[in-house]
């Protein structure tokens, strides 16, 4: 504990209070005791700014020494005038700093899946954290995922789209906690284990719910997709980049269904999604001798991930370290802040966190 006058544990030196807090200093002429606090405040003011002036700078380079050691990224999520800061190290020096909990409980995810661009997104974010990163979240940022996913449902349910992507995001989920919950004992799950049983009878509800969707035809009549010509009904359907979406809109009607065989249609398809090495390694003749470019896209769904096609993604820019949604303007300082931003995927944000 400090004392007002001569520290007597300390031979030579003194503790005087500052406006950074209490101060040990030495006296270098006597190189013993140093007078009480009254006669240091007699000192020449000039002389005592400089001498705190230099603490502040001495204080000031050790910081930007330990932070250039460091070797790691600050980043900082900018939205509705907020920031969040994300500091990679040890758990003392991130101190302060979010996790993917705190990023993910200040994130507008609410807002960004009313917005189709973001929609497929923020889905495949809620996955990635489904399969792996459940447990890395706190208490709160638990109950907002299932809050923000509750929303989800709701809004698959008045839409009546991407029925099949919600379908598979309630499955991981799903078997994500049936394994978590087996594992109770380890408390890998924050909160009362009837809370989570509570929980998944709720996902077997929205995904009955989805079951029981009817989605009915519309009732004006127009120009539908088989009323136009075969060479425009074609190029629509290059432009569906899942298989499955081009399996089921063969199923509409019998012209479709011969379209959606077309080999040039899966061709393309394989060659979006895989690279010439991979399908390769994954060739599949057909009775005719033919490459049957149906049966390798599927195959190779199986073997390589796909190729992520999002409307709008998280930018994250590599001179001021600033993440934010495409088109959001952010307080760069660079010449040319264009050059400097770089799309992330949902598993490169995620890896942000990563500690």
């Amino acid at each position: 504990m400090p004392f007002l006058g001569q520290d007597w544990r300390s031979p030579g030196q003194s503790w005087v209070k500052t406006a950074d807090g209490w101060t040990r200093f030495l006296d270098e002429k006597s190189g013993g005791y140093v007078g009480d606090i009254s006669s240091f405040c007699k000192k020449d003011d000039h002389n005592k700014e400089n001498l705190f002036n230099s603490l502040n700078y001495d204080v000031a380079a050790k910081k930007r020494k330990k932070d250039l050691l460091n070797n790691k990224a600050k980043i900082q999520y900018f939205h509705q005038e907020k920031w969040i800061y994300v500091h990679k190290g040890s758990t003392k020096e991130r101190h302060g700093y979010c996790t993917l909990g705190e990023a993910f409980n200040r994130l507008d995810f609410s807002s960004a899946i009313l917005d189709s661009r973001r929609f497929n997104y923020v889905v495949r974010l809620l996955e990635l954290i489904a399969k792996s990163q459940l447990t890395s979240l706190s208490g709160i940022a638990q109950k907002n995922y299932m809050n923000i996913l509750e929303k989800v449902v709701q809004k698959v349910l008045e839409d009546q789209q991407n029925i099949r992507l919600i379908r598979e995001l309630l499955q991981t989920l799903y078997t994500s906690l049936c394994t978590l919950v087996q594992r109770v004992g380890k408390s890998v799950l924050v909160g009362n284990i009837n809370m989570w049983v509570h929980r998944m009878e709720s996902i077997l509800h929205w995904q009955q719910q989805l079951n029981n969707i009817q989605i009915t035809r519309p009732a004006f009549k127009g120009t539908t997709l088989t009323d136009l010509p075969l060479c425009l009904q074609l190029n629509i359907m290059q432009r569906l980049s899942d298989g499955r979406d081009l399996v089921s809109l063969g199923q509409v009607a019998p012209d479709l269904q011969v379209l959606s065989e077309d080999r040039l249609l899966w061709k393309k398809l394989c060659q979006y999604h895989f690279t010439d090495r991979q399908i390769r390694k994954r060739l599949i003749l057909s009775d005719k001798g033919q490459l049957d470019w149906k049966k390798m896209y599927f195959k190779l769904i199986r073997c390589y991930p796909r190729k992520e096609q999002y409307g709008d993604t998280l930018q994250l820019c590599r001179h001021c370290h600033i993440l934010s949604w495409k088109g959001t303007d952010h307080p760069c300082t660079a010449n040319n802040p264009e050059t400097c931003s770089t799309s992330l995927s949902p598993q490169d944000f995620i890896n942000l966190f990563r500690f």
